[in-house]
This record gives C-alpha cells, structure tokens and sequence, in this order.
C-alpha cells in the first residue's frame, strides 16, 4: 500500500515513477520569509547543505529538504533563491537572470496574500507564476514546476485589520488553495499544487495544533506559527518541509519516524515529529484522491 501511494504521489507531481536513489535531481525554491522559515531556527539551519544564490546564509525550507533527502537516499542539488516581503513577480522582474537556468523541479512560493496591496486578488499571481514556470519550462522541457499554497495567518484572522478578520481560522488557508489551484489549472507549465495550508488545516482539525495563538495555547498542542502569529514555527515550517518532500519526491515521511535527525537539531518533540510526519502523509493520501 505504501508502495503503491509512493506511486501515485509521483505520477500527481512529477509526472514519473517514483525517484530511484541514485538519480541526482537539481532543485531550486524561490519565495520569501515562509519558504526561509524566519523567525525560527530554521532560517539559520544547515545554510552549508544548499545554495543560497543571494548568498544571505539562509537555510530555511530548502536546507530541511536536503537533510530529508539525504536521510531517504535520494541525491539531491538544492538551490534556493528567497527574498523576505516578496512576490513572484519580484523575482521574476529582479532575479530572472539570477535563476533563469536548467533545473528539474522548482518549488514556487508567493506572497501570504497573493498581492500585499490588494489581499486575496489573484492578478499579478496568474500572470508571474505562469511566466516564471514558462521561463524554467524553455530552459529544460522535463522540469516540474510546483506551486505551493501557504497557510492561514492568525493576524489575518483574529486581528480586526486583517482580511479575513472573524471568519473560520482555516478560510485563509482555503482560500489561498482554491486560487492557486485556478493558477495551475490555467497554465500548461504548472505541474502541481503543493497543499501546506492543508496540511495546517488539518493538523488543527486533528488537535494537534492549537488554532487560536492570542488565548495562549492549549495544553498538549503545538503552535504552528512563530511568536508574530504570522510567520512558521519551527514545527510549523517542519511541517511545511514534510509536504514539499513528500509532494516533490513521493517519500512516505512516515518512514522518518521518531529519530528523524532534522527534527533533533531543531528540538521538535520525537512524538510530536511523528505527528506531524503522520499529518503531512494523511494530506498526501487526501491529495491522492483528488
């Protein structure tokens, strides 16, 4: 069974059979502060195991991908270009020189809420995240582009100038996907939607994860944002690590287990890695059946 989810999860994302360990892959990130994982350790983890192309000593996201791949087998060459407080369209207009090569999966990250002027509107994110993906689609016709979908903010939500100020805390999150899945489904060179608002979704709907960060957290959960309410933990962005391997490789996280060695250097609760690793595969498999 497990096999066969590895399958499937590789057909969905990368259009291949699951990645065999000995074939090196080049993958480059580009985002802003969620995909550096800021406000936690993870910004500063393991910058050595990946290449920063602002060369800024950020490991973030893409370091906690290296460290998985190497604890899974796989052969990876992970790059990264991330910029905090940036859109796509920054990186495609200040960076595209900068990132305009031959890669074989890109992990495309946008701002929190689309457009920072105007929240929710879907404009610039349909017009750069197809030209992006364009753009790395005529450098190598095989690369696999992805699009991730971030997680509701809890200023957004519970603060009255937020957005979506009194509606359920997982709208955001809901309505970040919807969008970014209405992105991928209209260009060609979009190949997947990477579900990590989901997955926060679901770890709080399971209990797992406290859902309301300005009443103090319940006893025996974790929360997944940082002390802004905006921003990832390092729980959080872990588990946003989780969903990108899991969708990029076809990797059953569950198989990390307790003595996952990211997880250790970042102080995560052996139980609570499991827990999380067990949320990001129950979104997998949700995703499977799409």
């Amino acid at each position: 069974m497990i096999h066969l989810l590895r399958v499937i999860l590789a057909l969905l994302f990368l259009g291949t059979a699951p990645l065999a360990a000995q074939e090196e892959q080049r993958i480059l990130f580009i985002g802003n502060s969620f995909t550096q994982g800021a406000n936690s350790a993870v910004l500063r983890y393991r910058p050595d195991s990946v290449a920063d192309l602002n060369d800024e000593g950020v490991g973030g996201i893409p370091a906690l991908f290296a460290e998985f791949g190497r604890q899974a087998g796989f052969d990876w060459d992970v790059s990264h270009e991330l910029q905090g407080g940036t859109t796509l369209g920054f990186h495609r207009r200040e960076k595209g020189q900068l990132i305009d090569r031959l890669w074989d999966v890109v992990v495309m990250q946008q701002y929190s809420v689309l457009d920072p002027d105007k929240p929710a509107d879907l404009a610039d994110t349909r017009k750069d995240a197809p030209a992006l993906a364009k753009m790395f689609t005529a450098a190598n016709p095989e690369v696999r582009v992805l699009l991730m979908s971030t997680w509701s903010r809890a200023d957004q939500i519970y603060r009255p100038e937020g957005h979506w100020y009194g509606k359920p805390v997982g709208q955001m999150a809901i309505d970040l996907r919807r969008a970014i899945d209405l992105v991928a489904r209209e260009a060609d060179d979009i190949d997947g939607v990477i579900p990590v608002g989901d997955a926060w979704n679901r770890a709080m709907l399971a209990g797992l994860a406290d859902p309301n960060p300005y009443d103090g957290r319940d006893y025996g959960k974790v929360d997944l944002w940082s002390y802004d309410h905006y921003h990832a933990s390092a729980e959080g962005s872990y588990l946003e690590a989780l969903v990108v391997f899991a969708c990029v490789t076809g990797y059953d996280v569950r198989d990390f287990g307790a003595n996952e060695r990211a997880a250790h250097e970042l102080g995560i609760e052996p139980k609570m890695a499991v827990a999380l690793q067990q949320i990001a595969m129950q979104q997998m498999e949700q995703e499977a059946t799409r």
